[in-house]
């Protein structure tokens, strides 16, 4: 029962979340606090992960959450079912919807209605992305509870300016500044 909740959980997410891996973000906070699967926390770190490793970061995400679920349920066989089903159920709306989109295309290329449509959903993906973006600065910077400034981690947010600064002064391929993020962090958080 567990991997059909998995799948269905991400087929929604696949299926709803237009715009990217960062439209997947309030989506995956939403099942987190649903299942209990993982926390607000979690869902940070495995962002971080998922934007460091190679490929899309919704479907690096769906695996990591499907391989730690089935994995607490079945062990380690559970591990690599859930890590499949997880990401195929993300995957599985974008391959039915280009399928059809394919067929329908060349019909409907001109259409002005298809056209509003897409110029109408820019700024809802935006919204979410923007919200992902607020709910990253707001786990990364500040702690659980409190109020605004006595809740404030001084050591996430120097890094976090620091980072931003160097940034954009000096011009790094983007290893660089991974590589330079995770060791802070690691020692930061020692």
């Amino acid at each position: 029962m567990i991997f059909v909740r998995l799948f269905w959980e991400f087929f929604k997410t696949g299926l709803f979340s237009v715009g990217g891996g960062l439209a997947t973000i309030p989506f995956l906070k939403a099942m987190g606090a649903s299942y209990g699967w993982f926390d607000e926390k979690l869902l940070g770190n495995m962002i971080a992960v998922g934007e460091s490793t190679p490929g899309p970061i919704g479907v690096n995400m769906a695996t990591y959450v499907g391989f730690t679920v089935g994995y607490d349920h079945f062990g380690s066989v559970g591990a690599l079912l859930g890590s499949i089903i997880a990401t195929v159920g993300l995957v599985m709306p974008s391959v039915i919807i280009i399928l059809i989109v394919a067929r329908l295309l060349a019909a409907f290329k001109e259409n002005k209605l298809v056209e509003r449509s897409f110029y109408a959903i820019r700024p809802a993906v935006t919204g979410m992305i923007a919200s992902a973006a607020v709910m990253m600065i707001k786990s990364g910077i500040f702690t659980n509870g409190g109020k605004l400034l006595s809740s404030l981690n001084i050591k996430a947010a120097v890094l976090f300016a620091l980072l931003l600064f160097f940034t954009n002064k000096i011009k790094l391929h983007p290893i660089f500044y991974i590589i330079i993020a995770g060791a802070a962090g690691a020692i930061f958080s020692l």
